[in-house]
């Protein structure tokens, strides 16, 4: 079933008998002379239907008075209630503090506590079946019957597939229900329609099925519980072979006119008899050649049906569902070992181990190809028309009546792969990646469907997870809804605060929209607001001076904001780049001054060896490409050679080892690459001289060319991987790396 096992877990998940919140149903009065059968309102794997509201109180028995439950409710709660509520307000993902405060409320069987405490812990767990029993049943314990009907409607609302919840809202309705008033056994009848046209074509819906039947058999309705079986006879399910059997009993136990329709009854009876009639006249002209001359032949009854007509009608009957029988039988066949894989088909906070989530996932993909080789190749009794063969009337109805048979064939496929998406989803509703297929197989069909289930999984189940949201902001500014988008992200901002990757969402979806103002308020907030975070307000500064410098159009906005957070955070290698970075990008014979000057501030602070090398070598390549003087080329490349010799000692301790490796190999925001490119800065090779000049300085100089090029520093262009010049990972990580 759906959601087997939640209502016996105890507070530390072990399964246990369930407690004494359970009450036995009353047997329903007798039942009266039932009306006609009305017509099924839909076929097994419909739609299901919406509930209806509870009955008003006249279609309810009388109801015992409530006493005690007014008495306690008007008490106090239990002393150890505000304790165990509190543990719950702490820390609501731990769910054994859910479970520890519903059984102290059980023990203590206080209404108005147990009801608190039930109502929240179902809006947080709403897959838990078994707690919206026994919410029902408490209601029902204190005397209200409307109040009862209203926990099932909600909880099958909530969980439509659980077959246990189908089944206890019934027995519900057979003990509240006056089943002398003529419109009980109608309603009941209806809500077995709801229930197995939302969880019908569930492998294990056999006892939905069989209570359905066994109940019109009750009813006196024969036909109506043929039907039944009839319809569950199509449907693969664990127990698929004792309702054939349930139905050759019906059938040989009853005269075939109270249990078939009456179509189907007159069609086997005419066709049967005759075959008798022929049968018989043979009979005849062979009795006829050995009768004594002068005798008759003996009359037989022409108005009753004889037993062996009625055995003939029988026979037929099983003929024709034996091989609806046997096609079903394949169906299961073909599913056993997937169910059978599947060992815990309901909802736990327990983490499911990968066999179970491959499990989940081979199922959907045997399903999904089935679905798609179903609409691709033609049935085998379909014969393909000649192209060359003109068309007929009578081909056109049989091209129009086997589309219509394809279409039905594909809406009942498309029908079983979204009742297997929602099984899995009760059992895996904690992982993202099964939620985010279902709306990958939905949104091609329908982009509303779709977005209930973003809001499913994102409202109720995975409130706390970043991911699922950003998708469905993403799922709603790609269908134009900017509106709906906001708010996903909005939202999410609240629930889980601090994560700057939303932060960062917001921005840039406010850019795309053409609404610029707004996205560099929001990331001039996030700086305002990170100033007690050196690292945070340093991300959120370099992502507003970006803004700025590159959609913008503001480089004097960008420097403010890259020298106001060096300001806060000088010693950040990350801001002296991307100032540097900016500089360099400006007119290059303007910013010649500023360039050298962002270089010795660098150079100044408190940075590592690597990132003083780089920096320096940065400013002497800028140098090189855009000065109009030889001579303060030489000078750049003087001072990048006096620092080169500097920290020469430093470089030659970490190549031999003297400093930890995984130190100097790593950087703030866990990028390698730069490091080790700064850690491998070549020593100049000497080259030939030019006459007339300073020979030291030549031979350093004339190497810069050749060195400056080296595969190690094609990266600093962009400063290869350092800094945040590639795409940021979402996947990996929430906050920026510290």
């Amino acid at each position: 079933m759906a959601a087997e096992g939640c209502e016996e877990m105890s507070g530390n998940g072990v399964l246990e008998e369930s407690s004494a919140m359970d009450v036995t149903e009353a047997p329903p009065p007798p039942p009266p002379p039932p009306p006609p059968p009305p017509e099924a309102s839909e076929e097994n794997g419909g739609a299901a239907v919406a509930l209806e509201a509870p009955a008003g109180p006249d279609n309810y028995s009388a109801a015992p008075a409530a006493a005690a439950a007014a008495a306690s409710e008007e008490g106090a709660l239990p002393a150890d209630f505000e304790r165990l509520w509190k543990a719950t307000q702490d820390n609501p993902q731990d769910f054994t503090s859910w479970t520890d405060l519903l059984q102290y409320c059980e023990h203590e069987g206080h209404v108005v506590a147990s009801r608190r405490a039930l109502e929240a812990f179902l809006v947080r767990y709403p897959l838990c079946y078994g707690y919206w029993k026994k919410f029902a049943d408490l209601e029902r314990r204190a005397g209200d019957n409307n109040k009862a009907e209203e926990v099932c409607i909600r909880g099958l609302q909530a969980i439509p597939l659980s077959v246990d919840l189908w089944i206890h809202y019934v027995n519900l309705l057979l003990g509240i229900l006056d089943m002398n008033l003529p419109d009980s056994a109608g309603r009941i009848r209806s809500v077995f329609e709801k229930a197995v046209a939302a969880c019908g074509l569930d492998f294990h819906s056999d006892r939905l099925w069989d209570l359905y039947m066994e109940w019109e058999k009750e009813q006196d309705n024969m036909r109506s519980a043929a039907a039944v079986l009839d319809r569950v006879l199509r449907v693969p399910t664990q127990l698929y072979s004792s309702h054939y059997e349930k139905l050759k009993e019906h059938l040989n136990s009853r005269p075939p006119k109270d249990v078939l329709s009456s179509e189907e009854y007159e069609e086997l009876r005419a066709s049967c008899r005759q075959s008798q009639k022929a049968e018989r006249a043979e009979q005849a002209q062979e009795a006829e050649e050995e009768r004594p001359p002068g005798e008759e032949e003996p009359a037989t009854p022409e108005g009753a049906d004889s037993e062996e007509l009625m055995q003939k009608i029988r026979d037929q009957v099983l003929l024709r569902r034996d091989k609806v029988y046997k096609d079903n039988e394949d169906e299961v066949r073909k599913r056993w070992n997937y169910e059978d894989a599947i060992k815990r088909p309901y909802f736990h906070v327990r983490p499911l181990d990968r066999l179970q989530l491959r499990a989940w996932h081979t199922y959907l993909d045997w399903e999904i190809a089935e679905l798609n080789r179903d609409t691709r190749e033609p049935t085998p009794d379909q014969d393909p028309q000649d192209p060359n063969q003109e068309s007929t009337e009578e081909s056109e109805v049989t091209t129009r009546r086997q589309e219509a048979s394809d279409d039905a064939a594909a809406a009942q496929g498309d029908y079983r792969v979204r009742i297997l998406f929602e099984r899995c989803l009760i059992a895996c509703c904690l992982y993202e990646e099964f939620w985010t297929r279902y709306i990958q197989y939905l949104e091609p069909q329908s982009v509303e469907e779709a977005r209930a289930v973003y809001r499913r999984a994102c409202e109720v189940h995975l409130p706390n997870k970043p991911n699922i949201h950003m998708q469905w902001a993403t799922f709603e500014e790609r269908h134009g809804n900017l509106t709906e988008a906001r708010r996903v992200l909005e939202a999410l901002e609240k629930t889980v605060p601090g994560l700057a990757v939303v932060r960062i969402r917001r921005a840039a979806l406010e850019r795309r929209a053409g609404q610029l103002d707004q996205s560099e308020a929001l990331l001039r907030e996030a700086v305002a607001e990170s100033k007690e975070r050196p690292t945070l307000h340093a991300f959120y500064s370099i992502k507003l001076a970006r803004l700025l410098h590159k959609v913008a159009r503001n480089p004097d906005g960008a420097r403010r904001v890259l020298q106001e957070a060096l300001e806060i955070s000088p010693d950040n290698d990350k801001l002296h780049l991307n100032l540097l970075d900016l500089e360099s990008s400006g007119d290059p014979w303007a910013s010649a001054e500023a360039v050298q000057e962002c270089v010795a501030r660098a150079l100044a602070a408190s940075l590592t060896p690597q990132v003083k090398l780089l920096l320096s070598q940065r400013g002497l390549q800028f140098t090189e490409e855009y000065s109009d003087s030889v001579r303060s080329v030489l000078s750049v490349y003087e001072a990048h050679q006096k620092l080169l010799d500097e920290l020469g000692g430093t470089k030659r301790d970490a190549e031999n080892g003297d400093e930890d490796p995984e130190k100097m190999s790593r950087t703030d925001d866990g990028s390698s690459a730069a490091a080790a490119a700064a850690s491998h800065v070549a020593v100049a090779t000497p080259a030939p001289p030019v006459m007339g000049a300073d020979t030291s300085a030549q031979a350093g100089y004339g190497a810069y060319s050749s060195w400056y090029q080296q595969p190690q520093y094609a990266g600093y262009g962009g400063y290869g991987n350092y800094g945040y010049q590639n795409t940021w990972n979402y996947n990996q990580g929430y906050y920026p790396p510290s």
